[in-house]
Order: structure tokens, then C-alpha cells, then sequence
């Protein structure tokens, strides 16, 4: 039967490149479209001052690599067209009197107009804008103390020192590359699962198996052993992948992501057989899979949006999500480079999570039409 199945993938010339290119490929677009890295945010800039002081402010913004100034405004209706029009996610206005104020030491305000749509980019915006001002005004504050006659200044009592643990230039694409691989993982095995299954169905092939002496669970291992050695195969290219286009560090022994991504399996798996249970053509097998299976499982994994800020019922909703723990014991694996120790709980998760819905799925899977 496993014979049958790899003869029967190596005739279909299209699954090949299904298997083994379009998840690659997948991995590298998602890994660099899945970033929520701020970088150069365009910025209009709104001067009524002109001085010497209001031109340094712009200096210092395009020189700290996070601001790209894209038009010099003329009045305060363009900036505010910009921002709405999307020319401009920032928009910096200069009063009249900014210089004149910072050289009499006064406080001298300017106004900031974000386009707060999409909130993620305006809050590390904003959070950019201030880090670069305040070494401006550091910057002045030690100029205008040299010229009072202070040539040092007191230590500070109490000095903060950050050190970042396991993602030291907090990238984005680091925690973002261990998720793409769960769901290509998820994807491609179960999907090829349920359809190879339903396949015989529209064939008439199963009908072939049926007279056949083969037992039942020959019948499902028979169907499952290849895919699941397809899964393990993509798990190696896509580990290839992210170490040698996207430089994610793997600080955890290789073996023991395999033995997770086998956990996982266990789940996609019995998952795709379950589909195939419950369809009668393989456009059925990929509705259901898609609209009932991957949606949710993408929604309520901590894929895209943080667990902790989804509402209490829905945050229990998600213990029900094996892909939720597979994502913790993959990062985790990834950056962290822990082991068994910390993920028993998760790991025991998935293993109860995978076998549950196996035996569920071999249950429903009957040797006969």
C-alpha cells in the first residue's frame, strides 16, 4: 500500500513541485511579506519657522534611518491631504517662533499628525519621532551647559542598561519565520492528506481497495506513511530555508524540532483524514479544510495576533488549537533554545491533541464505499 501510494504521487506531476518548490518558495515571500518592522516611515514636513533650528530637527530625523522626509509642505490643508491620501504616514509642523524659543531655552512645541490606520506603524512612528527628538534635545541641553561654563556633568543616580534576551535587534522576521513554516506544515500535509483520500474516491479506485485483502488500518497507515515522510522533508527544507536566506538563528537541537514537527504531524494528519471522512470530492476536501480547519486554527494560534489581547472566552477557545502549541515549542525551539524541560506541557499537548484526533478519524474511515 505505501508502494501503491509513492507510485501513485510519482505518476502526478503536478504534486511534485506542490510538495517540495511552491512550500520553499511560500516560506521566502511570506518571510519577507510576514515583517512588521517599521522602517523609513514617509514623512511631510510643514516649516513656518525656517530657521537654522527647524532644518537641524529635519536633519537629525533623516539621519537616524527611521524617517524619510517625501514632501515639503506649503500650508496645513496639504499636510493634512497628505496624511489623509496616504502620501505621507507623518506630518511635522514648525511654529513660527521654534527657533526663537530654543534659543531663549523656553519649551518650544511642534505639532505631529499620524495617520493612526493602521495602529502598529503610528505607535512605532511616534515611538521613533520621540527617541530621535530627545537625543536633539539632549544634544542642546549639553551645548547650552558648555556655554554656561559646565564642563561635566553629574553621573545619574540610577541608569538603565537593556539587555534583549534571544532576539537581541528585536526582528520581526525571526518570530514571524518559525509561524510561516507551522502553517506551510499544516497546509500542504493535511490538504495532500484529505485530497489523496477523497481522490480515490472520485477515481473509483477505492472501490479496488475494498476487495482487496488488505486490513483497514493497513489501508490508513498505508495512506498516511507518505505524507508524513513528505512532511518531514519539507520541515528539513524549510529549516534550510530559514538559516540560509533569512539568517534565523536555531539555537536548539535539530533533532528535537524534528520530534515536534512528528508531534504536529500526528495532528495534520489525522486532521486531513478526518476531511477526507466527511467529503466526497476533493473541492469539498478543500472547502471544509480551509473554511472549518485553517482559518480558525491561523485566527486563534497566536499566528497573527497576540493570545493575550483576544477577549477571556476566546483565549480559552484557543487551548482547543493544537497549532497554538506547536507554534510555542517551534519559537521557543528557534530563538530561545530550550528544551523538553520548559515544553513538556505543550509537547504533551500536541501528542494528546494528534492522537485524539487520529483515533477519531480511524474510527470515522471505513473499509468500504
Amino acid at each position: 500500500m505505501i508502494i501503491k501510494e509513492f507510485g501513485q504521487i510519482r505518476r502526478d506531476r503536478r504534486m511534485i513541485p506542490m510538495f517540495f518548490v511552491a512550500p520553499v518558495l511560500q516560506l521566502v515571500l511570506l518571510g519577507y511579506a510576514a515583517n512588521v518592522d517599521v522602517k523609513l516611515v514617509d514623512t511631510a514636513v510643514y516649516d513656518l519657522d525656517r530657521s537654522a533650528e527647524s532644518r537641524e530637527v529635519v536633519r537629525v530625523l533623516e539621519g537616524s534611518g527611521y524617517f524619510e522626509i517625501v514632501e515639503s509642505l506649503k500650508s496645513y490643508d496639504e499636510g493634512e491631504k497628505s496624511v489623509d491620501e496616504g502620501e505621507a504616514k507623518m506630518a511635522i509642523v514648525f511654529p513660527r517662533d521654534f527657533g526663537k524659543k530654543l534659543k531663549d531655552g523656553e519649551r518650544s512645541p511642534i505639532q505631529v499628525l499620524v495617520d493612526g490606520s493602521d495602529s502598529n506603524a503610528a505607535v512605532i512612528g511616534l515611538n521613533y519621532l520621540g527617541s530621535a527628538l530627545r537625543e536633539y534635545s539632549n544634544k542642546l541641553a549639553l551645548e547650552r551647559l558648555n556655554r554656561d561654563g559646565v564642563r561635566q556633568i553629574p553621573a545619574a543616580r540610577v541608569g538603565l542598561e537593556p539587555r534583549i534576551w534571544y532576539n537581541p535587534q528585536l526582528k520581526s522576521m525571526y518570530f514571524m519565520i518559525p509561524g510561516v513554516l507551522c502553517i506551510l506544515l499544516m497546509v500542504t500535509t493535511m490538504m495532500t492528506t484529505s485530497m489523496g483520500v477523497v481522490r480515490e474516491k472520485e477515481l473509483g479506485t477505492m472501490e479496488q481497495l475494498i476487495v482487496t485483502p488488505i486490513r483497514p488500518w493497513e489501508l490508513i497507515v498505508g495512506k498516511l506513511f507518505p505524507f508524513a515522510i513528505i512532511g518531514f522533508l519539507e520541515t528539513a527544507f524549510a529549516l534550510a530555508a530559514s538559516a540560509l536566506v533569512f539568517h534565523v538563528p536555531i539555537r536548539s537541537n535539530i533533532f528535537l524540532i524534528f520530534f515536534a514537527a512528528g508531534l504536529f504531524l500526528l495532528t495534520t494528519l489525522g486532521l486531513g483524514l478526518f476531511v477526507s471522512t466527511v467529503s466526497n470530492t476533493q473541492q469539498q476536501a478543500m472547502m471544509t479544510a480551509g473554511f472549518f480547519i485553517m482559518m480558525p486554527f491561523m485566527m486563534l494560534s497566536g499566528f497573527i495576533f497576540p493570545i493575550e489581547n483576544m477577549p477571556g472566552v476566546i483565549q480559552a477557545a484557543t487551548y482547543l488549537i493544537p497549532l497554538r502549541y506547536f507554534l510555542v515549542i517551534l519559537r521557543a525551539l528557534f530563538l530561545k533554545g530550550v528544551g523538553l524541560a520548559v515544553l513538556w506541557k505543550n509537547a504533551l499537548a500536541l501528542f494528546v491533541w494528534g492522537v485524539s484526533i487520529l483515533a477519531l478519524s480511524i474510527l470515522r474511515f471505513h473499509k468500504r464505499l
